[in-house]
């Protein structure tokens, strides 16, 4: 049982096939797909849930479509929480916060009523990592561990612009880190990262030889790649947010490869990286029986260090904005 919430939206329209063809959890899994999303867009839902029969995807059993979280949250192995309130013109980060708080603590204790305890939480509703240490703390009766929220988007970015610097494919280039929010604040760290040029791997920045394009350029780029994605498109990037989503919970569901480390936002334990307990922040990660592990010990220079605490207080503040919500709500 696979649950996928904003179901009638961009990002959805992207996922949904990919999930239903066994792109995400092989090609043997059989699927049923609970899809939910707020009663006006019922009708766009149908739309969607038609959409799929047409498909005709052999491994999906069933689709749900519905509007009521009673129904959606029952018995789940995955739930993948794309639906939150969009910021709208005008509106200031703490009302985003406010209003995100609310749907994130009714679905983080529909979870805790109805799903599986053994359930897999991936938050990419923004404000994202918030908004999953709010339905984790909304769901007592289900391990930590077991939310965590889309910071894949933005390592695959960051693969992307060293790939084409570098005249390679994204494959040629691994273990690039993204620490901290899902925000301009983020963090893409090549410091650690290697690239295969002329069969053998050396580091990003012997490769390159280009630090202030590393330091600068680069950061931002990935920084700000999701505004350059709306100001070209006009619409949010939908399609890359969707193969993001699928690359995460694969990795979740089978491991990541030998010697390879990916990007994911996770309760931090207060022990890793000098970040604070208790943030759900962006670490590098490696996977292996559905259960994530930090890449401990990589050596973090005074530039890394400083972009790392940034992004951390960030991370604080939108804590406590948020939980000052969660418990007036």
């Amino acid at each position: 049982m696979v649950l996928v919430t904003g179901a009638a939206g961009q990002i959805a329209y992207s996922l949904l096939y990919s999930i239903g063809n066994g792109s995400v959890f092989g090609k043997d899994q059989p699927i049923i797909l609970v899809l939910l999303d707020i009663t006006p867009m019922m009708g766009v839902l149908d739309g969607v849930l038609m959409e799929l029969q047409d498909c005709a995807l052999p491994l999906l059993k069933d689709v749900i479509a519905t509007d009521k979280e009673e129904v959606a949250f029952k018995d789940l192995d995955v739930a993948i929480l794309v639906g939150s309130m969009p910021r709208r013109e005008g509106m200031e980060r703490k009302d985003l916060l406010k209003a995100n708080v609310k749907i994130f603590k009714s679905q983080g204790a529909a979870l805790d009523k109805y799903a599986k305890k053994s359930v897999k939480v991936i938050v990419v509703g923004n404000p994202a990592n918030t908004n999953c240490l709010t339905a984790s703390k909304s769901a007592p009766s289900i391990p930590k561990e077991n939310f965590s929220c889309l910071t894949r988007l933005d390592h695959n970015r960051a693969k992307a612009q060293i790939a084409l610097k570098l005249g390679v494919t994204a494959n040629d280039v691994k273990n690039v880190i993204i620490w901290g929010n899902h925000s301009s604040t983020q963090y893409p760290d090549v410091n650690h990262a290697k690239v295969k040029l002329q069969g053998k791997e050396v580091g990003v920045y012997e490769a390159l030889k280009d630090d202030s394009w590393l330091k600068g350029e680069f950061v931002t780029t990935v920084q700000q790649r999701g505004a350059a994605v709306i100001k070209a498109r006009k619409l949010s990037s939908a399609m890359s947010a969707a193969k993001a989503i699928c690359d995460h919970v694969r990795d979740i569901w089978f491991g990541t490869p030998e010697g390879e480390f990916v990007s994911m936002g996770v309760i931090s334990d207060g022990n890793s990286y000098g970040v604070p307990d208790d943030l759900l922040y962006s670490f590098p990660v490696v996977i292996k029986n559905k259960t994530w592990k930090f890449v401990e010990g990589l050596p973090i220079n005074d530039f890394s260090r400083e972009k790392m605490d940034l992004t951390a207080k960030e991370l604080t503040e939108e804590k406590e904005s948020a939980f000052e919500f969660l418990s007036s709500a």
